[in-house]
């Protein structure tokens, strides 16, 4: 389950990579603004797609704590739990 979420985030994320950013480099420990050069605009874009994808509703606490692929991984696993 974790490998899959892993991989719809990998998916989501690369549409919004600046364009001297490779899909390779996204890590799970990959940070969403500094290592791939996402925007705050993007943020908030992927926030609603990651709700979307996943069925699940994303609070401000967790839009702020989604700061890695991981962070952003474990959030989408623990909203799925609960």
């Amino acid at each position: 389950k974790k490998e899959e979420i892993e991989n719809r985030l990998h998916n989501i994320v690369k549409v919004y990579l600046p364009q001297d950013v490779n899909s390779k480099d996204i890590q799970p420990d990959s940070h969403l603004m500094q290592d791939l050069g996402i925007n705050s605009a993007h943020l908030v874009d992927i926030a609603l797609d990651v709700e979307d994808a996943f069925d699940i509703t994303l609070d401000e606490k967790d839009m702020e704590e989604m700061q890695t692929v991981s962070d952003s991984v474990h959030i989408v696993l623990r909203k799925l739990e609960s």
